[in-house]
């Protein structure tokens, strides 16, 4: 069987922790399974780039998901996922001026549509 690759597209942050504690959460259970899982975060979910940032994102529904903020850490050590910034959303966001977490790099929207043409793509 080939090995399957994705790539999770975040656009959310703090107006849907949930949501993204749901994707984070399912990323990390198939990156346990082998599967290659990437992220491209664009629009407010580029703010999950910003070092700290995720430890801010407390208001999740309690018990549903693990938090945000330990779900990346997991995904950056634990699996190496990779975290590409939409590029264009970088000084929108001020990132331009922020230190990044690890495993983050911004990337051209012409890079997702790259990466979409090699892997299946799923939108949070």
């Amino acid at each position: 069987m080939a090995e399957k690759k994705f790539v999770f597209i975040i656009t959310d942050s703090y107006d849907n922790p949930d949501k993204i504690a749901g994707a984070l959460q399912l990323a990390t259970n198939m990156r346990a399974m082998d599967t290659v899982v990437d992220f491209f975060l664009m629009d407010k979910g580029a703010l999950l780039a910003k070092k700290g940032y995720a430890e801010t994102l407390i208001w999740q529904k309690k018990d549903e998901f693990s938090p945000i903020a330990d779900l990346m850490k997991t995904l950056i050590e634990d699996f190496g996922a990779k975290f590409y910034i939409c590029a264009s959303c970088v000084k929108h966001y001020g990132l331009d001026k922020a230190e990044l977490i690890p495993n983050s790099e911004p990337r051209p929207g012409s890079f997702l549509g790259e990466m979409l043409l090699e892997r299946e793509g799923l939108t949070f």
